[in-house]
């Protein structure tokens, strides 16, 4: 799917994206001397923690103002554009890190394929992305899904059927800040290409104030898709 990422407003409106993150790298349990592609890196900070705990780490994203950005602020890592449906490395790895991005790939298939020729035979998948139920209450109102949001069955059965073994699977809900009076407006905007009509945008704020909004703040009705998974074939 196609997407025109600003980099700069991705940092500054919407770090919960890789804070929330940082409990997905003690998954990972990145270990010095290990390799590890990190897939969909955006502005590289989850990349950078990643090689601050002694792993040599790839990040790759297909926006070029993404990875423009983390070459800027990290400029010791390697970073590339690359597609994550078509990526093929040199190399294989030891560990595919990915956080918030899998639910943004399509066909799914295609990009656990990718996952799976970079990865070495035992080699570990450790993903979150937005899972069954995701967001539930805005695509209720903008009734446009660009999304892809499985469940644990689902995901669970591509991956086994693509060589992987599921070690853990969890889907939880997650209510997620957007701070200030615009978050769920800036929210629409980064993330909904091509851009939602303006009275859609306003029926979603007023349709959704009652539930979503309090004490200043709009809380998101995130739901996670965590998996752990190790490539066996």
């Amino acid at each position: 799917m196609g997407q025109n990422w600003d980099a700069q407003t991705y940092d500054a409106r919407h770090r919960y994206v890789f804070e929330f993150g940082a409990g997905l790298v003690d998954d990972l349990n990145p270990l010095r001397g290990e390799t590890v592609l990190d897939l969909g890196c955006g502005t590289g900070h989850l990349t950078k923690e990643i090689a601050r705990r002694g792993a040599a780490v790839v990040g790759i994203d297909r926006s070029e103002d993404m990875i423009m950005q983390a070459r800027g602020s990290y400029p010791d890592l390697e970073f590339m554009v690359a597609d994550a449906l078509t990526y093929r490395p040199d190399r294989q790895f030891d560990a595919v890190f990915s956080n918030a991005v899998l639910h943004w790939v399509q066909p799914p298939e295609q990009a656990v394929q990718t996952i799976h020729s970079a990865l070495r035979p035992g080699g570990r998948l450790v993903a979150e992305f937005g899972g069954k139920g995701n967001t539930a209450s805005i695509l209720a109102v903008t009734r446009r899904n660009p999304w892809y949001f499985p469940g644990i069955v689902e995901y669970g059965t591509l991956l086994e059927a693509s060589g992987f073994e599921v070690v853990r699977a969890m889907l939880f809900d997650r209510p997620t800040p957007l701070a200030g009076e615009t978050g769920l407006r800036d929210w629409l905007e980064m993330f909904y290409q091509p851009p939602l009509r303006e009275e859609v945008v306003a029926a979603a704020e007023a349709q959704l104030r009652p539930k979503l909004f309090r004490d200043g703040t709009w809380f998101l009705d995130y739901r996670r898709l965590r998996i752990y998974a190790v490539r066996v074939v």
